[in-house]
C-alpha cells in the first residue's frame, strides 16, 4: 500500500476522494487519521500532515536566556524536534509496507520542505522508499488526475532553500531577540521581538511615520464657482478657479470678492477615456483587494488556503498573473454561471462576441488565482464567500471589455478669472460591472457650447491644508515589502501578523506603530543600521534562490549569514549600555499618559495590580493616590488632550476593528450614551466601547460586576457540565540533527 502525503486533513481527505475508484476508507493509524483507497487496481494510503510537522530549535541547553552569551547561539547546533508525535509515529508505522511515498503538499518551497519532514521520517523504518512528487494547483479531479498520472521527481533543492530560511529566521530572531530584551529589562511576556525581516518591514513603518511627524502642514486657498445653466436649470454643475491651490489667501480673497454673476463657456474639451481590465489575481494583488475590503493579510491568506484545499479555488501563492494557454476559460465561466449569486454577471461575460483574458506579469510559476469549484452564497461562511465573491469576480473581470468614460474638461471665463468644469460620463461599464470593488462614478455637466453664459448662483472659498503623507495600510505594506524584497508570498503575511502580535502596529487600514516599535527601531538604527535596512535581508534571500538552484549548499548559505550576525553582534555589544539605556527609557515614557491633574507634581502612569489587570496611577504615590481604571483590552495612546467636562486626560483605545477615544473619568457624563440598556444595580465599566461604536450588553458589564450570589451560581453549573479531564497524552519527542534525504 502505498503512501500519499498531504499538507493538510482537508487537503488529504479531497484527493483520496478524487482518486479513488470505490469507496475511501477513514481510519486511525497510530494515533492518526487517514484515507484508505484504491485507485487504478493498486492500493494507496494518504496521511495528512498539519503543515510542519518538526519545529527548528537550539537545544534544551540554551533555553535559559540568562546562562550563555548570545553569540554562542550563531554557532550552536540546530535540530528539527518533532512536533506532531501521533502523526510521525503513523509515518513510520506505514513506511515498511509501502514501496513508494508520493509528496502531495502544496506545490511550493515550504510545501516541499514539509514533504521532505515526512520523507525524513518514512525513511527511518525504510531506507529503500521510492519518493514522487504530485504537483497541482488546484485540487480538482482533472487537476488531480492529471498530476498523479505523470509524477514528476522529488526537488530537495527546494526544501532545503525553504529550511535555509527557517534556520537563518531562528537564530537571527533568538539572537537579536533575546540581545534587546535582557539589555532592555524586557524579558518574559514583554520581550522586544525582532527579526531578519520582521525589522526592516517595522523600519520601513517608523520611517513612514517619522515623515509624518516631520511634515509642515500649509495653508491654501480654493475658490469654487455653483453654476447653473438658465435653460438646464435641473443640472447645476460646479467650476473651481483654475489655480486649483492658491497658497496666498490676499490672492485667494481677491478673486472672491469680484463675486460675478455670470461666466462665458471659452472652450469645451472632450476626451475618451479607456480604463483597462485589471489583471489576474497574483498573490500580493489579491491580499491588497483583499485587506481594502476589510480582512486583515494572515485572515485573507488562511481562508483562501481553505477554499483551496475544499477545491473552490486554484493555489493562493503565486507571483504569475498570466492565465496559461491550456486553461480553459470558458470552462470555468460555464461552472460560474450556475452560482445564483454570480450568473447574471458571468452571463454577460458568456454573451461578448470575444473573450479575451487581461495580461500582468508572468513567471514560471502556479497560474493566478482563480475559481475552480462551484459553491453557493449559503454554503459557505460569510468570510469566506466574501473572498471567493472577490477571486470570482476579479477572474470575471480579466475577462470582460474595457471600461470608457467620455470626459469633459469645460474653461469658463468670469469677470477675467479662469475657472475650469470637469465631467465625466460611463460610455460603457465594461469590467467595472462586474467588479464592484472598483467604482466608476459620473459627474454630469449640462450640454455646454463655446459661447454660453451660465449664471453663477455662488461663490464659495475654501481655507484647506496640506496633509501629510499617509500611514501604510496591509495591503500597500504587503506591495512594499514585495517591493523590497522582504520575505515571500508565503511568508509576508505571518509577518505583519508578527508585528501586531507584539504589540508594534495597531490598526489596519491605516497602520500606526507604536511607542515601543519606535523605541527598538530608533536604537537600531543610531546603532546598527544595517539591521533595518532592507538590502541584507534581499541578499539572502537571492542567496536561499540560489540553493533552490543547486548552485549553492545549504551549510553554505547558513555559514555567511552566521558571519554576518556576528559582526553585527561585536558591534551591538560594545554599545549595549546606551542601546539598553535608550530602550529603557523610551519604554518607561511609554508608559506616560500625561501629568497628574491633581497633584500636579507627578505623572499618570500606566500600572498593573497584583491582579493584573492595568490602571492609571500618579507617580507621587502614597504622596498621592489619584488613579483611573481602564478598558483592559486594547493598545492605549495617550493623546494631548483633555475632557472638556471632567478635565481628565483623553486616551485613545485601538482594540483592533474598534478604535475610540475616552477620558478617563468612569463616570463622566460624556459616557451617559454608552449603555442603552444597563442590566439593574450595574454600574457601567470603563471597559466599554466609545459612544460612536455599538456594543453589547455583555461587552459592558465586567463580570466582577454581578452579584455574588449570580457568580457562585455560574461557577456550581460550569462544575456540573464541565467533561472529565482526559489524560494528556505526550508524544515522545526527538530531535534529529538535520533533514536529508
Amino acid at each position: 500500500m502505498d503512501l500519499i502525503i498531504s499538507e493538510k486533513s482537508i487537503a488529504g481527505e479531497r484527493i483520496a476522494q478524487l482518486l479513488a475508484d470505490g469507496k475511501v476508507v477513514n481510519k486511525s493509524i497510530a494515533g492518526a487519521r487517514v484515507f484508505e483507497f484504491t485507485w487504478k487496481g493498486l492500493e494507496y494510503r494518504v496521511i495528512p500532515l498539519r503543515g510542519h510537522i518538526s519545529d527548528v530549535e537550539f537545544p534544551k541547553k540554551y533555553s535559559n536566556w540568562y546562562g550563555i552569551d548570545v553569540r554562542e547561539l550563531i554557532d550552536a547546533e540546530i535540530v528539527y524536534s518533532e512536533t506532531e508525535g501521533a502523526i510521525i509515529d503513523c509515518i513510520r508505522e506505514c513506511s515498511p509496507e509501502a514501496g513508494q511515498i508520493i509528496i502531495a503538499t502544496d506545490a511550493d518551497r515550504e510545501g516541499e520542505s514539509i514533504g521532505l519532514e515526512a520523507l525524513s521520517y518514512a525513511k527511518q523504518t525504510n531506507p529503500n522508499i521510492k519518493v514522487e512528487r504530485a504537483y497541482f494547483s488546484a485540487i480538482t479531479k482533472e487537476d488531480i488526475d492529471k498530476s498523479f498520472g505523470a509524477l514528476e521527481k522529488f526537488d530537495y533543492n527546494f526544501a532545503y532553500s525553504a529550511n535555509t530560511r527557517r534556520e537563518i529566521d531562528l537564530i537571527w530572531g533568538a539572537v537579536l531577540t533575546r540581545f534587546l530584551s535582557i539589555i532592555s529589562g524586557n524579558t518574559g511576556k514583554n520581550f522586544l521581538s525582532v527579526g531578519r525581516v520582521q525589522t526592516p518591514t517595522l523600519a520601513l513603518i517608523i520611517d513612514r511615520e517619522k515623515e509624518r511627524l516631520a511634515f509642515k502642514q500649509e495653508k491654501y486657498w480654493e475658490v469654487l464657482a455653483h453654476c447653473i445653466k438658465p435653460k438646464e436649470k435641473e443640472i447645476p454643475f460646479t467650476a473651481m478657479h483654475q489655480e486649483e491651490k492658491f497658497w496666498d489667501k490676499a490672492k485667494a480673497q481677491a478673486v472672491f470678492n469680484k463675486q460675478p454673476k455670470k461666466a462665458e463657456v471659452k472652450s469645451v474639451d472632450t476626451k475618451t477615456r479607456v480604463l483597462k481590465k485589471p489583471a489576474p489575481f497574483n498573490t500580493t494583488e489579491f491580499l491588497r483587494a483583499a485587506t481594502a475590503i476589510g480582512f486583515t493579510a494572515s485572515k485573507a491568506m488562511s481562508i483562501a488556503e481553505s477554499l483551496y484545499q475544499r477545491g473552490f479555488t486554484s493555489y493562493p501563492r503565486t507571483d504569475n498573473s498570466v492565465y496559461p494557454p491550456s486553461l480553459d476559460l470558458k470552462e470555468i465561466l460555464n461552472k460560474l454561471v450556475s452560482i445564483k449569486a454570480l450568473e447574471k454577471d458571468t452571463r454577460k461575460i458568456l454573451a461578448q462576441k470575444e473573450i479575451v483574458a487581461s495580461k500582468g506579469k508572468e513567471t514560471k510559476d502556479h497560474p493566478p488565482v482563480y475559481p475552480v469549484g462551484v459553491v453557493q452564497k449559503e454554503a459557505l461562511a460569510a468570510d469566506d464567500w466574501k473572498i471567493f465573491e472577490l477571486i470570482s469576480r476579479r477572474f470575471l473581470a480579466t475577462l470582460s471589455e474595457d471600461a470608457t468614460t467620455e470626459n469633459l474638461g469645460v474653461m469658463l471665463d468670469a469677470e477675467g478669472e479662469p475657472y475650469i468644469a470637469r465631467g465625466q460620463t460611463i460610455i460603457k461599464a465594461g469590467w467595472k460591472e462586474v467588479y464592484p470593488y472598483s467604482k466608476l462614478s459620473e459627474t454630469i455637466l449640462p450640454k455646454l457650447e463655446v459661447g454660453d453664459i451660465v449664471d453663477i448662483e455662488k461663490l464659495e472659498l475654501f481655507e484647506k491644508e496640506t496633509q501629510p503623507p499617509g500611514r501604510y495600510s496591509q495591503g500597500s505594506l504587503l506591495k512594499l515589502m514585495e517591493d523590497n524584497n522582504l520575505g515571500t508570498k508565503s511568508t509576508r503575511p505571518a509577518i505583519i501578523q508578527k508585528l501586531y502580535a507584539r504589540k508594534y502596529l495597531v490598526g489596519n487600514k491605516a497602520i500606526e506603530p507604536s511607542k515601543v516599535a519606535f523605541a527598538v527601531i530608533d536604537s537600531l538604527q543610531k546603532h546598527c543600521d544595517i539591521v533595518t535596512k532592507p538590502k541584507m535581508t534581499a541578499d539572502l534571500e537571492s542567496e536561499m534562490d540560489e540553493i533552490a538552484a543547486g548552485k549553492k549548499q545549504q551549510k553554505e548559505v547558513v555559514d555567511v549569514s552566521g558571519k554576518r550576525l556576528r559582526e553585527i553582534m561585536d558591534l551591538l555589544f560594545k554599545q549595549k549600555e546606551i542601546v539598553g539605556s535608550e530602550i529603557r527609557s523610551a519604554l518607561k515614557s511609554n508608559e506616560v499618559i500625561s501629568n497628574c491633574p491633581k497633584c500636579q507634581k507627578g505623572m499618570l502612569i500606566v500600572r498593573r495590580g497584583k491582579s493584573g489587570k492595568r490602571f492609571v496611577g500618579c507617580s507621587s504615590y502614597p504622596a498621592c493616590v489619584n488613579s483611573f481604571p481602564l478598558p483592559q483590552k486594547g493598545y492605549i495612546t495617550p493623546t494631548t488632550d483633555f475632557c472638556p467636562e471632567c478635565k481628565a486626560p483623553i486616551i485613545k483605545v485601538n482594540s483592533g476593528r474598534v478604535n475610540y477615544k475616552m477620558c478617563l473619568t468612569m463616570a463622566c457624563v460624556t459616557k451617559k450614551d454608552w449603555v442603552k440598556k444597563p442590566l439593574p444595580g450595574v454600574v457601567p465599566s470603563t471597559t466599554t466601547a466609545a459612544v460612536t461604536t455599538p456594543v453589547t450588553r455583555a461587552t459592558l458589564v465586567p463580570a466582577q460586576a454581578k452579584p455574588a450570589a449570580e457568580k457562585k451560581s455560574v461557577v456550581k453549573v460550569a462544575k456540573e457540565k464541565a467533561p472529565a479531564k482526559e489524560k494528556k497524552v505526550v508524544p515522545k519527542k526527538t530531535a534529529v540533527k538535520k533533514i536529508v534525504p
